[in-house]
Parts: C-alpha cells; sequence; structure tokens
C-alpha cells in the first residue's frame, strides 16, 4: 500500500507544483518589469507576445501606452490606430489615441475620436473630460478665425474668457 501511495504522490506532485505557481502572463511580466524600473524589458515582452497573438487587445493598448510613455508618440499612435480599426469598440484606445491627436494639434480627428470613445463609453470619465478641453481649444480656434475676419469686442470677450479657462486647467 505504501508503494502505491508513493506512487500516487510522485504522480500528482508535479501537477501540484504547477497548479501553485502559475506561469505569469506577458502582460503581467510586462507590468512587473515596467513598474521596477526596466521599461526596455517591458517594451521586449509585450513586442514578442502581440507579434505571437496580435489579437489579444490588451496586449497592443498596453504596449501602445508603454510606448507613448517612453517617448515613442509615433510608434504609439500607430499602434492605436491599428488597434481602434481591429477593435473598433474599444473605448479607451479611442481616447488614448486621441489624447496624441490633440497633443499634436489634429483637434479635429481628436474630436472624432474622443466622441467615439464617449459614445461606446458614455462613463468614461476621462474620455468626458479630454473631449470638453478639445471643445474649448475647437472654440477657441472658431473664435479667433471669426475675430480675424471681423473684429468684436464680443468676440475678444469670449477669447479671453476660453484663455482663462484654459489657464485654470
Amino acid at each position: 500500500m505504501r508503494s502505491i501511495a508513493l506512487v500516487f504522490w510522485l504522480l500528482l506532485a508535479p501537477l501540484s507544483a504547477s497548479a501553485q505557481a502559475p506561469v505569469a502572463s506577458p502582460l503581467d511580466q510586462a507590468q512587473s518589469h515596467w513598474y521596477s524600473g526596466r521599461q526596455a524589458q517591458a517594451l521586449e515582452v509585450l513586442n514578442q507576445a502581440v507579434a505571437s497573438d496580435p489579437q489579444q487587445s490588451r496586449w497592443r493598448f498596453t504596449l501602445a501606452w508603454m510606448r507613448q510613455e517612453t517617448g515613442d508618440v509615433a510608434g504609439a499612435e500607430a499602434l492605436l490606430t491599428r488597434l481602434v480599426e481591429d477593435f473598433p469598440d474599444y473605448a479607451e484606445a479611442h481616447n488614448n489615441l486621441a489624447v496624441i491627436q490633440a497633443g499634436r494639434g489634429d483637434l479635429q480627428a481628436a474630436h472624432q475620436s474622443l466622441v467615439r470613445a464617449v459614445l461606446l463609453s458614455p462613463a468614461h470619465a476621462q474620455a468626458q473630460e479630454n473631449l470638453g478641453d478639445v471643445l474649448v481649444r475647437l472654440a477657441h480656434q472658431a473664435y479667433g478665425k471669426a475675430q480675424g475676419l471681423q473684429p468684436q469686442s464680443r468676440l475678444q470677450l469670449k477669447i479671453s474668457q476660453l484663455d482663462a479657462l484654459s489657464r485654470a486647467r
């Protein structure tokens, strides 16, 4: 009986050991590297993971975020553009793409991306705030153009009010 118990234990030991030490997902590994200050390793893990399984939208999103955080804004924008093409209902990706678009001055594209984000997720507070910021900037541009075409004191007042609002952020 003892030899049967020993054989049984020997057969189950590898199973129980693997159950106790689950393999971390590429996302978990990348986040561990990232928050330990090893950004290059985090990017490497996610680059490899995304190359092996491009259908993992969360991995692609996190890779885009990490690229943006390390200053590779163009790489992040390219990733997010492809991500929203492949996953058009990914509100967070639309929001982050809009932040990049607004940052480079393409307010019309940012507006479109943010409208899509808030339509997909009306409770997405950051997308709502970002949409408000873009609308303020678009209003400022429109008032400025109108002022240039036909100077009026009421337009200058509106521009001043928007300037004050922008400084308050």
